[in-house]
């Protein structure tokens, strides 16, 4: 097999005249050049340079051989400019994974941002099917407990946990309903109330079920759909309360009120589940930065503000 370092030096002997040129541009002695050919010479099987006055000129086969070299030593650049655009984020692709109710709020201004800062890096993004990672992905949006990225816990299927965004839930009420003037509503105040589900089993509805457990009690689950604005046609026909990630409230139905919750506030806890080598590249790293600053609970869909203060709100 041909030795693609010593096809460079017989280009440099063949591009200077010289042996002893070809040994100065490189930085080598002109034995070590010699030698360097001669290996060449053994690989190839025939040889490559003749003498020519107090020079030297490339046989058929070394000018074969030297046309190659130029081919390979511009595409070596090529590559090496390439690599570098790649490790300063300037072009490559980050393939991304989200759900669907991290769209408009999340992924989308952060995508938009991204795109400003690295417009030579393509976004491979789809929706993620499952609750799981995607281990083909770069980053996949998933929803895990709050600190599931710290105090070395910070992994998952070999992928890192990256923490972005808290999505606080909202009590979705019928219009008339008793708690409809509160601004606030205790999440134990809920405790006798018909509930319609709105979360499937998996770590949303996790998140909903330890905040009733520490409110002291369980939702009495009277209809389940499992999907945020089904749920809340639900609720306007008087069926029962939900529970309603901020980021599930894109189109509000007409006849619910939303309100805050405390003692304690259910809250979602959304993570990007990133490849240890993808960390590496700036690309990546940009994009986790966009995520992490897109999301406003405060600034994006406050709940409409009550027409009455209850003295008990």
């Amino acid at each position: 097999m041909l030795d693609v370092r010593r096809m460079q030096v017989l280009r440099a002997v063949v591009t200077s005249g010289s042996v002893t040129a070809a040994a100065a541009n490189l930085g080598y002695t002109p034995s070590a050049v010699s030698q360097q050919i001669g290996v060449l010479e053994k690989e190839a099987g025939i040889a490559l340079l003749e003498r020519f006055g107090r020079g030297v000129r490339p046989t058929a086969a070394g000018l074969l051989l030297t046309e190659h070299a130029d081919v390979i030593g511009r595409q070596v650049a090529e590559a090496e400019t390439a690599l570098a655009d790649l490790r300063a984020g300037r072009t490559g692709q980050v393939a991304v994974r989200y759900f669907a109710t991290a769209g408009a709020d999340l992924v989308a201004p952060a995508l938009a941002r991204f795109r400003r800062e690295h417009p030579g890096v393509r976004v491979d993004l789809r929706i993620a099917e499952g609750a799981g990672p995607d281990p083909e992905a770069d980053v996949t949006l998933v929803v895990r407990p709050r600190d599931a990225h710290r105090d070395g816990a910070g992994t998952e299927g070999g992928l890192r946990l990256v923490h972005l965004a808290d999505d606080p839930y909202r009590a979705v009420l019928p219009k008339g309903h008793r708690f409809a003037d509160r601004r606030v509503v205790d999440l134990a105040e809920l405790a006798d109330e018909p509930w319609v589900g709105s979360e499937r089993a998996g770590p949303c509805l996790d998140a909903v079920l330890e905040a009733c457990a520490a409110a002291g009690f369980t939702p009495d689950i009277a209809v389940e759909c499992e999907e945020y604005a089904t749920a809340q046609g639900f609720v306007a026909a008087g069926l029962g309360i939900s529970l309603v990630p901020l980021m599930g409230l894109g189109s509000r139905h007409p006849n619910v009120v939303v309100r805050r919750l405390r003692g304690p506030e259910p809250v979602r806890s959304i993570h990007a589940a990133v490849r240890e080598s993808s960390l590496a590249l700036p690309a990546v790293r940009g994009l986790l930065t966009a995520l992490q600053e897109a999301w406003s609970p405060t600034a994006t869909r406050r709940p409409a503000p009550a027409r009455a203060t209850s003295p008990t709100a």
